[in-house]
């Protein structure tokens, strides 16, 4: 992302972050990942006292602030003198998922309205304003009017934009969860190799970068679930994540549900374990029986009225994936494979359902550091 700008000899220059809707830290991880050297974040931003508590557990506590972003002014910015705005607004309002999505109409859009029409014109007009943007968002933003306002005003204020709609799945990883990601630098500073592309040209991969000799960041093949799996869990983890039987039985049929040896898995969302369809998939840890073949039998069981038809269902071994197997998923830790080079925490009081929630409303760490390090 800013690969051009660092000087050839010598040390490099400190490039001073500000992240918004901080999250859980995945933009923080992603960015420590990417090989951006002098990145120094200075500010990170959220409205959730949680997610707030979870990132200064993990990275710096310091610089993280619960804080209704749409009270910031350019007088409170302007001083930080940043480089790099990081931004993960509220997807609520774009997802495919919410059937009411009211887009820029919706109240959790104006904070990030805010940003684009208040504050970040007013820092231009001071020359405060950073060199460089990335913004993160479902892909239902791509064809939103928030997002053809973001481009515009952008491009009013000097920058130019490279768009993507990315996928894990691209990069190796069995899960699906595709995403908009929007590049930004601050003219004259230009994407090389790009420019030649049409300007509202959303790419679906990343392209090899021209200053490397690497080719595509993206992988041919997923890797297997049971990477990120683990199918050792002990008898009490199994009691915990193991799916209701009042789920089953009246929910069932509905659950994604995936093997270890599969490589792919529905996206995982905020109402994980809250919610049966569109909220991920279940695990089946028992891979010798056949799927449908049992719950065939166990309908055929229910609908003769046996009360314990949901019996039929346990060898399955149906599971939720836990919230560990999700980090990995998302690559905040390495798979169950490899020695994690990041030690990710919860700070004490974190429920199970407030973890997958907090998960489901984070990024993908490799997704966006590729996006990140190109």
């Amino acid at each position: 992302m800013i690969d051009e700008e660092r000087p050839e000899g010598g040390s490099h220059p400190t490039i001073r972050v500000i992240e918004f809707y901080s999250g859980i830290g995945g933009f923080q991880l992603a960015l420590r990942r990417s090989g951006i050297l002098g990145a120094v974040t200075v500010a990170a931003y959220d409205w959730d006292q949680l997610a707030c508590q979870v990132y200064a557990a993990n990275f710096t506590p310091e610089i993280v602030h619960k804080t209704d972003i749409s009270t910031l002014t350019p007088a409170h910015l302007a001083p930080m003198n940043a480089d790099l705005w990081l931004l993960s607004p509220s997807c609520q309002p774009y997802t495919v998922l919410n059937p009411s999505a009211k887009g820029a109409a919706d109240p959790r859009a104006q904070s990030f309205l805010h940003l684009m029409d208040n504050v970040l014109p007013n820092l231009a007009s001071q020359n405060t304003h950073p060199r460089h943007l990335l913004v993160e968002n479902v892909a239902g933003f791509q064809d939103s009017s928030t997002r053809h306002h973001l481009v515009s005003t952008l491009e009013r204020l000097g920058y130019i934009t490279k768009e993507f709609c990315l996928n894990p799945l691209q990069f190796g990883i069995p899960n699906s969860r595709l995403r908009y990601y929007l590049l930004a630098k601050l003219s004259p500073l230009r994407f090389t190799g790009l420019d030649a592309a049409k300007p509202a040209q959303v790419l679906d991969h990343i392209p090899p970068h021209p200053a490397t000799s690497s080719g595509s960041l993206l992988a041919d093949v997923a890797r297997p679930i049971r990477q990120y799996v683990n199918l050792t869990l002990d008898e009490e983890a199994v009691t915990q994540f193991r799916i209701p039987d009042r789920v089953l039985k009246k929910w069932g049929r509905l659950f994604d549900i995936v093997l270890s040896s599969g490589t792919r898995s529905c996206c995982f969302t905020r109402g994980y374990t809250q919610l049966v369809e569109r909220a991920g998939s279940i695990l089946q840890t028992n891979e010798v029986l056949d799927t449908t073949q049992v719950f065939d039998s166990f309908l055929e069981a229910q609908s003769n009225g046996d009360e314990n038809a949901v019996r039929v269902l346990d060898p399955l071994g149906l599971r939720y994936f836990t919230p560990t197997e999700l980090l990995r998923l998302f690559h905040f830790m390495d798979s169950c494979e490899t020695t994690s080079s990041f030690d990710f925490v919860w700070p004490p009081g974190v429920s199970l359902k407030s973890r997958y929630r907090l998960i489901g409303n984070s990024i993908n760490v490799e997704v966006s550091q590729g996006v990140c390090s190109w």
